[in-house]
Order: C-alpha cells, then structure tokens, then sequence
C-alpha cells in the first residue's frame, strides 16, 4: 500500500507522519508539506496512492481528509495555545478519524514519543493518584486503559526508586564498548565484529580513556550515581582488556558512594569463567546475559551464532561466580516467531530464575540489515500482539518481578513498547534515569550521547561519533564538544 500525507504545516509533520505510519506499519509513505515535498519517504512519488489523507491547519480549525473515502472531520482549536497543546489536540483528530475508519485502535492511542512514563509522572505530579491519571492518560491521548496503568504504575514506582538519590548533585558514567562476536540482523547500534578489528581494541581504549579523563576533570566534586558499560557487547574484547579498562575506572572515578555498576554481558559466546572473575574482581553489581530467543532456528536466522544451549551455560557460570543481580533481554516480534515460539523462550527464562527481564519489542529501523534486505524475508511473519505481550508479563509475574521502566520506539511490531522487569531492590538505576533524563548522564565512546539535565528539565546534548575510525581519529573533538555542552548548560 502507499499512502500520500498532504500537510500545510511542518511543525505538525513529523508526528502526524509517525501516527499514521503506526496504523499502516507495512506501507510506503509519502509526505508532502505545502506546496514542496517533505523528506523522501519514497522512491516514486509519482505513482497514485492508494490512500491520501489531507491535514489542514487554518486559523482556529483543523481539518482532516482521506481520499478515497468519507471522513471528513475538523475541530476547533485556541490558535493562541502553546504548540504543544496545537499538535496534541491535532494528534488526536487525525487518531480517533483513522480509528473510526479502519475499527482499529492502537495500543498507545496517538502517542508517537518514545517516553509515556514521563507524560503519566507529569500527571501524577499535578496531584492525581494512579488510577485519576490513568484515565486522564486515556482521555488526552487515547491510550488504552491497560497501557495507561502501566505507565502510571511504573511513575509512581520510579519515583520511589529515585526518592533516596541526590540527582542533582551526582551524575551517571556511560561507557560504549563498540565491538560484538557478529552483528543481529535488527542492530543498528553501530557495533563492529571484533573478529575483525582486533587490530583496533587497544586503540580504541586508549582513547576512551583520554575521554573518560576529561569527564573526570569536567566531573569535579559531583558524585558518581551509576555507571553503566554498554555496546556492543563490552564483553567480547579480552579478559585482560577489560582488566586493564576496569582498573582504569576505579582509579580514576571516585565509586566508593556508586549504586550500581552494569556491564553488559549481552552474548554468551563471549561469557567465559576469566572474564566474569574479571567483572566480579572489579565490584561489577549487574549484568545482562540476553538470549533475544531461546528458538535456536531463530538465533541462527537473526545471526546470533551461538546456541540456546550456551545461554544456560552462561547464566549457570555468573550464578557460580556470586552474580545476584542477572537481567536477560528477550525480543517479542522476531522473524518467523508467534505465540508458541515466544513461550518456549519464556518458559526457559522462567526456569533460569533471572533477577531482572526485559521485553523488547521488534523495531525495524531503516538501517538495520533486516529491513534493508526485506524482501528476502517477506514470507516471514514479524509478529506480536496483546496476548504475546499480556504472556512475557504474566511471566516477569510468575518470577516475582514488576514493571519498573518502558519506553517506546519508531516501527516497534504491533506498536506496543519495551518493558523492563525486576524483583524488588533489583530495578536497574541507570536504565531509569537515562529514560526519564532524570539525570545528567556523561557519556564516553564512539556513539555515546552525553545528557546535561537542567533545573528546569531542559537538556544539553553532546552526540558523539558513531564510526569507529572517526572516533579514534577525533577524540580531541569528541571531548571539545562535551565541554561546550557542559558550559552552556551552567552545570558545571
């Protein structure tokens, strides 16, 4: 199917053009803004869609077309009100129209952000109790009761969490470990397959270290919250590489008052007794040992390369080494897997007793070689629905674990979200403050994202670099640019 989206506004285009995207997940989009095209949605513009819907924005009234069709809706609006409140009351026109016509509704209603915790936490803090803003959620943007109360039962839960946590006067470490044994056909995180940039590991170390001593000097007094080591899989350079990487962090951060350090352990072909002696040696307090699937036919499609079997290897190995805080990350909506598929791997996760479980639902990003290569696996099925998604949580139930954060992504199968699960006292701290920006987050490595969170909840970003060689070749620059960031925000 192909769809033309006809809008006379750009500051509505972006999220008008996510909206209908989430009704319509399989078709080809082309958005026209006025009289000149937005940005290339598709190859041929020429062709007739098979659908058009038109958005006008005229002083005191929107209205919303569809062709071919009958709907033709419009609403008056206070052409005065922030634009903000403008493009929610749009959002919503545009909704509850395509919901009328197809006798469809999304799980999220008209939401097209990727943090609805923070909309249910600004609710809650205007006085509400969970169930008052539940409905409140429902009202403003059409999101499903279920939905609704799960993102206010996750605030209310983060703001416990958080209550202890002197936020403003600490900041958390992120550290990007950029290599992986093979890349997944869904990554798009800019990972390297170290197999064949050996060569680079120790370069690349060299020079996250000269970053991470800018982000001390820069750090000063504030205290050290979390640190949270991710990928990549940080865990397939050597052990001794990690050594040497983890040695240089205590010596250089003050971590005596930390919460929580996380590394990701994510593939376990990479999980060896060395290195978790190594992670445990250096006061490591988490890890993530991540099957994505425990359906081998799955794992050797998605180019996993190891076994179902070497994922209960693994875990058994960090419970031997006195891990007691082990998340595993499943993925909901990969290729060729429905109901059976999914609790075949929740049953196994269930059997490994893990302290933490996060459902990932599958977001097909554009760069990602699964998308790009398509068409090779068009005759199969990317799958999810309410009673996969309604199973993984009465799973995370059965192991005594609640909801404790979500967040939401671009072209996730079946516009549903990912949840993190934990048992009580094992909630993953960064993971909450690096969703709800709760937090400044100074960030080291090639892709990495420092966040300078103000007072007023305005953010400073600093983005870095997401080739490996450009980062190698402009450190210098990776840390200026953090610098900058820092001064304009007046943090430090």
């Amino acid at each position: 199917m192909k769809i033309k989206i006809d809008i006379d506004r750009q500051r509505f285009s972006y999220d008008i053009y996510h909206l209908i995207q989430a009704f319509y997940p399989g078709a080809e989009l082309v958005m026209r803004i006025g009289d000149h095209p937005g940005e290339n949605r598709a190859a041929d513009e020429e062709s007739t869609p098979d659908l058009t819907f038109t958005i006008r924005t005229g002083d005191g009234t929107f209205a919303f077309m569809s062709e071919p069709g009958t709907i033709r809706e419009t609403i008056g609006y206070n052409v005065d009100a922030p634009s903000a409140i403008q493009k929610n009351q749009l959002k919503k026109l545009v909704y509850t129209s395509i919901a009328k016509k197809n006798g469809t509704a999304l799980p999220w209603g008209d939401l097209s952000g990727i943090r609805p915790v923070k909309l249910a936490e600004e609710i809650l803090a205007g006085g509400a109790g969970p169930d008052e803003a539940a409905g409140k959620m429902t009202e403003l943007y059409c999101v499903s009761a279920e939905k609704a109360a799960l993102a206010c039962g996750i605030a209310a839960l983060e703001e416990k969490v958080l209550a202890p946590i002197p936020l403003a006067d600490g900041y958390s470490l992120y550290i990007n470990i950029p290599f992986c044994p093979s890349i997944c056909l869904y990554c798009t995180f800019g990972s390297n397959p170290v197999g064949q940039c050996r060569d680079l590991v120790d370069p690349y170390l060299a020079a996250l270290k000269k970053e991470l001593l800018a982000i001390r000097s820069l750090a000063g007094e504030k205290k050290l919250t979390s640190v949270y080591i991710g990928g990549g899989t940080p865990t397939s350079i050597r052990p001794d590489q990690m050594d040497v990487l983890l040695r240089f962090l205590a010596e250089t951060f003050p971590m005596e008052e930390t919460c929580e350090f996380t590394v990701e352990a994510g593939r376990p072909d990479t999980i060896t007794e060395e290195m978790l002696r190594v992670l445990k040696k250096h006061r490591v307090t988490r890890i993530s040992i991540n099957p994505q699937t425990m359906n081998q036919r799955t794992l050797d499609l998605i180019g996993r390369r190891h076994t179902a079997g070497d994922i209960v290897r693994a875990f058994f190995l960090a419970r031997e080494a006195g891990f007691d805080n082990i998340n595993m990350d499943i993925i909901v909506g990969l290729p060729g897997e429905g109901e059976e598929e999914v609790n075949r791997t929740l049953e196994a996760v269930r059997e490994l007793k893990p302290d933490g479980f996060t459902v990932h639902s599958l977001a097909l990003k554009r760069a990602a070689r699964l998308n790009l290569f398509r068409d090779v696996y068009a005759p199969i099925s990317f799958e999810n629905s309410d009673a996969i998604m309604n199973r993984t949580a009465e799973s995370a139930n059965l192991l005594g674990m609640h909801p404790y954060y979500l967040y939401r992504q671009k072209n996730m199968a079946g516009n549903f979200e990912n949840v993190g699960y934990s048992r009580p006292g094992r909630e993953c701290l960064y993971n909450i403050l690096i969703m709800e920006e709760k937090q400044t987050v100074l960030a080291a490595g090639c892709g990495a994202s420092s966040k300078f969170v103000r007072g007023d909840g305005r953010i400073d970003r600093a983005a870095n670099v997401k080739s490996l060689t450009d980062y190698l070749n402009r450190t210098d620059e990776m840390i200026s640019r953090k610098l900058a960031a820092a001064r304009a925000s007046g943090l430090f």
